[in-house]
């Protein structure tokens, strides 16, 4: 008789192993002064010394011939955008124009550096450190690594921007809201980018970089591949941030969705990538 072959059944997610996972990472990432530091500044620098010194400077200017010049800066904006802009003076109206945005693909450049930075020795670094047997025994399947992985990655990410967006927009009302007519930041456009548009972008260029960690064989070759890998997406998410904003409403609920499904195809297909042999640093499993 002909062998019959039952194919194996899938396991529902057990999410406490899923929260196992990413908190045991959280942890050692907490402890790697070397990881967060550097989240800590790249966050500081690009929320709130960048944009404070450039707000300050600009909304400062009482030159007659420096305010033309700004008021001229505003016509390479869109005629849509440009007729949102309040303001009676131009170095107000600037000052608008610079924060609403001049700045917004900082809010994606800055957690897909942070989390592509975490990702990319999340998995390679269990084999380095020796800790990849006792993960691929662990109770835990193949799924729920992945996504344990892939949310410990980027939380650190995330956060770092939600709480350097909330920074952010105080440095910006306070600075600028006087000039335009009172607090402003953020508006709608930008509540959008920050829940819409921004999540699909890391989920997607960090389940590239989790797939490149999970077979590479060092740490140091996962960070040089990931920064090849995520250095199109920045631009990518730069150029659709932008978008988002001028293009008004519709077109971020757009590129949002079209991010969304590349980001939903990216992590199944991500999955794959990651098994108990690549954890162990032996070969694939047949």
């Amino acid at each position: 008789m002909a062998k019959t072959t039952v194919a194996p059944v899938r396991q529902p997610l057990v999410w406490m192993h899923i929260r196992t996972v990413a908190r045991t990472d959280l942890k050692q990432l907490a402890q790697a002064r070397d990881y967060w530091i550097p989240m800590v500044i790249l966050g500081v620098l690009f929320f709130v010394v960048v944009p404070a010194v450039l707000l300050l400077t600009i909304t400062q200017i009482s030159s007659v011939d420096a305010v033309a010049q700004l008021s001229q800066v505003l016509e390479i904006l869109p005629k849509s955008a440009a007729s949102q802009i309040p303001g009676d003076t131009g170095s107000g109206r600037a000052g608008y124009a610079l924060a609403v945005y001049l700045f917004a693909p900082v809010a994606v450049v800055v957690p897909i550096t942070i989390c592509t930075a975490v990702g990319a020795a999340t998995i390679v670094g269990e084999r380095e450190r020796g800790t990849g047997e006792f993960l691929a025994h662990s109770p835990a399947g193949i799924r729920e690594i992945f996504l344990g992985k892939l949310l410990a990655s980027l939380i650190p990410g995330y956060l770092t921007t939600v709480i350097g967006f909330g920074v952010y927009a105080l440095i910006v009302n306070t600075i600028v809201g006087p000039q335009v007519g009172g607090w402003f930041f953020p508006t709608k456009q930008w509540w959008v980018l920050m829940l819409w548009v921004v999540p699909p972008f890391l989920a997607l260029t960090l389940s590239l970089v989790l797939r490149l960690s999970a077979k590479v064989k060092s740490t140091a070759a996962a960070q040089q591949a990931s920064a090849l890998v995520s250095l199109p997406l920045i631009m990518v998410a730069y150029s659709q941030a932008t978008s988002s904003l001028y293009g008004g409403d519709e077109v971020s609920w757009y590129i949002g969705g079209i991010a969304w499904l590349l980001a939903t195809v990216a992590l199944w297909r991500g999955v794959r990538s990651v098994t108990r042999a690549r954890l162990l640093g032996v070969a694939d499993e047949q």
